[in-house]
This record gives structure tokens, C-alpha cells and sequence, in this order.
């Protein structure tokens, strides 16, 4: 395997890419009992649309989520329970762009890596499981459609984007779900859970050869399948609509506020673009500035208003969100705090303060293992080695920030959503 060092971080990385395609990130932790994994697949909600070997196939909506559910079946055997009979811990996860298998533990290292390993690569699916995996997830999504942090977001991409997959919620719906039959899962596996469209991610004590060996042994060699998949989509950067409400069991109006971003490339620009944005949105509303402290002084927001810059595969927004009787007047100091910092400038000693205290939080980021093990993954996929990220810092300015916040914060770009309590007198738009 290949030691890497990173001067900045003082940290090493042991890193391999194995001949069935396979990148491994090993990042020791010598002296600790805690050992924790991450198998990731390049694949997550909006990945629908995709080519498999020339046949241009769409998956229902939701699938990667019901598929991630299904890998912890095998024939006659109870997954979790086997890793609980070994000490340890595992989970999964979905998101828009990647699904994540992971455990933790602190003893049995290598029989828990390679029964992550034999369960994530082994499909085994029947019409009589997914037809009860189908229930299961209907509840889950019954559950969410009653969140409503869930259904806030959800209405805020509705209403902001025009064609991109991000509209539709990573659950999928009851509708679409029924769709799903023991081969579309079959597809997704074949087409998304291969070698060279993963990363197997590990922190702790462990050795990286006995690693990048148990990864050789059990996950398969390449099939010669050639895949593609719609990773853009044309959008202008108008919301479909600026206003959307909505009525819910909360106790105080509670909003996302959304400007929609031209969406980045992979690679160092990508990460640099979603580095300029956080420090944006910190210079704008950010607990340490001037309009954080007036809103909440005015009693305008709470402890729970924050924000920051997001981005999926093919599509980016500047992002603040949480309580208030008064969202509208939220959205317009916004407004008039960044025609304020575009004519009078982020005095210097601000943006150094606010790129040391990010700087900070990436360097707490090595101290905890998900963390870590997580921003490894979403910068390896995004085509950048997530230890490198101190570099593009040095290369931001405080013209940076302001570039953003004049192409970004306008009002045509904005997108607000509210959920009201359902006794509130608003009307919904």
C-alpha cells in the first residue's frame, strides 16, 4: 500500500487501489481499542436514470434507499445479529448521492470487515421479501411525511428546482416503492455495488495489508459491465416558485430559506467552491456576525437558526433554516446584509478569524472517527483527497466571499418555505 503523509494534519493515510477497482483509505489510530468502517457505494437517491451495458433503464424513485434495507438479508442468517455475536455495532445509511454500510468495534476486526464485506457485495432478494420490505418503508415514509423537518426540505427543493432528481425525497413514495420488484434491485446492485464504484474506508489500530487482503479475497473481480449515469441537469437558477407554506403540528413557524447556486464541478474546484460558500454564509449570518446577533437580540431567530452551503451531485444551494414568527423579515435582512458587506467589504481580521475557526473544526474532524470517515468518503466521490483540504484555503480571499454572495444572495434566486402550526390564520400559497 502506498503511506501518505500530511505535513498540516501531521497524519498519515495508507491508501491502495486494488485491481478489482477498489480505493482503500486506511488512517491509523495506534493505541486505540475503537475500529470503525466505512463501505461506501457512489450511488444514493437521485441516481435513477443510468445505462447498464447500452439499455437505458430508470429505477423507481427510492430504490436506493429499499436496496440498502434488502443487503442485510442473506439466506437463513441474521446479519446484525452475527456482527452483535462479535461485538459489534453496524448501520447503514442513504443520501441523495451515496449509500453507507458501516460498523464499529473493538474486537473481531477482521471477521466484522469481512462479513461487511460478504453481506454488502452478496444480493439475495426475493418477490416475498421486498413485498414486506415494501410495507416496512411505507411506514417509514407515512413517519416522514408527519416530520416537519423532513417535509420543509422537501417542499423547499420542490419548489426551487425544476429537473433536477433532488425533488423527489430519498424515501421515494408508497407509489413508487410499489414498483420495486426483486430484479430492479438485482439491476441496481449489479449496475451501482461493484468494486470500482465503492470506497472501503477504515479508522483505527488495524493493520492496512490485512485490510486490502480480506478486500481481495472476498469482493468480486470486474464483470466487464459497462455503466453509465445522468450526473447533470440543465436548471436555471430561478425557483419554480419564491414562496411555498404549509400548516403542521409544530409550535412556532418554522422555514428554510434557499439560493439556488450554479452546481460545481467534481475535483479541487468543487471542494473550493463549497469552502468559499460556508465561509460565505458564516460572513453573512454566521453565530459570530453582526446580523446573527441583531435577529437574535430582536428576538427575530433562536438557538435553532443556522446554515451553510449544500451540494449533491448536480445541484448547489446557500442554506438557513429554523424558528421564527417572522421568516419574511428573516429572508430580507439576509438580503440587506449582503448589499451591506458588498459596499463596505469583510474587514480582514473577520475572513482570517472565520478561515481559522473553519480550519479548527476540520482539524476536530480527525478526532472523530465517523467524521472522518465520512468527509473521506464524500471527497474521494466528489474527486478530491479530503487531507489536501488546507491547500484550497490558503488559496481563498475575502473577494472570494464576496464574488459568491453578489452572484448568489439576490432576490431572484430565493426560495423560502414556511410550516405553519396548524392553527395559524395563513393561508397556504
Amino acid at each position: 500500500m502506498e503511506k501518505r503523509y500530511y505535513p498540516h494534519w501531521n497524519e498519515t493515510v495508507w491508501f491502495e487501489k486494488l485491481p478489482n477497482g477498489l480505493p482503500i483509505y486506511v488512517v491509523p489510530r495506534p493505541g486505540f481499542t475503537k475500529k470503525l468502517c466505512y463501505f461506501v457505494t457512489d450511488y444514493g437517491a437521485i441516481h435513477t436514470a443510468y445505462t447498464l451495458n447500452g439499455e437505458s433503464l430508470r429505477a423507481p424513485d427510492g430504490v436506493a434507499h429499499f436496496l440498502e434495507h434488502k443487503m442485510f438479508d442473506l439466506p437463513n442468517r441474521d446479519v446484525t445479529a452475527e456482527f452483535a455475536a462479535l461485538g459489534a455495532r453496524t448501520n447503514a445509511f442513504t443520501s441523495y448521492d451515496l449509500t453507507a454500510y458501516y460498523f464499529s468495534c473493538t474486537e473481531n476486526f477482521d471477521k466484522n470487515l469481512r462479513l461487511l464485506l460478504e453481506f454488502v457485495s452478496t444480493p439475495y432478494f426475493t418477490p416475498e421479501s421486498v413485498e414486506k420490505e415494501q410495507g416496512i418503508i411505507g411506514q417509514e415514509i407515512g413517519m416522514s411525511t408527519d416530520n416537519p423537518d423532513s417535509q420543509s426540505f422537501e417542499l423547499l427543493v420542490k419548489a426551487m428546482y425544476r429537473n433536477h432528481p433532488i425533488q423527489t425525497p430519498i424515501l421515494g413514495s408508497r407509489d413508487s416503492i410499489a414498483q420495486i420488484t426483486d430484479k430492479t434491485l438485482y439491476d441496481c446492485h449489479k449496475a451501482f455495488y461493484r468494486p470500482d464504484n465503492m470506497l472501503l474506508c477504515v479508522v483505527g489500530d488495524v493493520d492496512p495489508a490485512e485490510v486490502a487482503k480480506a478486500a481481495t479475497q472476498i469482493l468480486p473481480a470486474p464483470d466487464g459491465a459497462v455503466i453509465t449515469r445522468q450526473e447533470s441537469w440543465e436548471e436555471e437558477m430561478t425557483p419554480v416558485t419564491p414562496t411555498v407554506t404549509a400548516h403542521m403540528e409544530v409550535a412556532m413557524p418554522m422555514f428554510q430559506l434557499g439560493f439556488k447556486c450554479q452546481a460545481p464541478e467534481k475535483g479541487a474546484e468543487a471542494i473550493r467552491k463549497e469552502a468559499i460558500g460556508d465561509l460565505a454564509a458564516e460572513a453573512l449570518f454566521g453565530e459570530s456576525s453582526a446580523l446573527y446577533q441583531r435577529l437574535y437580540e430582536e428576538g427575530i431567530i433562536d438557538g435553532s437558526f443556522g446554515g451553510g452551503f449544500e451540494t449533491v451531485d448536480g445541484m448547489a444551494m446557500l442554506l438557513a433554516s429554523g424558528d421564527s414568527e417572522d421568516p419574511e423579515a428573516v429572508k430580507d435582512a439576509i438580503l440587506a446584509q449582503a448589499a451591506v458587506l458588498l459596499q463596505e467589504g469583510i474587514p480582514q481580521q473577520d475572513f482570517l478569524r472565520m478561515k481559522r475557526s473553519a480550519l479548527g473544526r476540520r482539524v476536530r474532524d480527525l478526532d472523530s472517527f465517523d467524521s472522518l470517515c465520512f468527509r473521506i468518503c464524500a471527497y474521494h466521490f466528489s474527486g478530491y483527497d479530503y487531507f489536501r483540504f488546507p491547500e484550497i484555503y490558503k488559496t481563498i480571499t475575502a473577494q472570494d466571499l464576496l464574488d459568491f454572495i453578489r452572484e448568489v444572495v439576490r432576490p431572484e434566486r430565493a426560495c423560502l418555505c414556511v410550516i405553519y402550526p396548524k392553527d395559524s390564520e395563513v393561508t397556504d400559497k
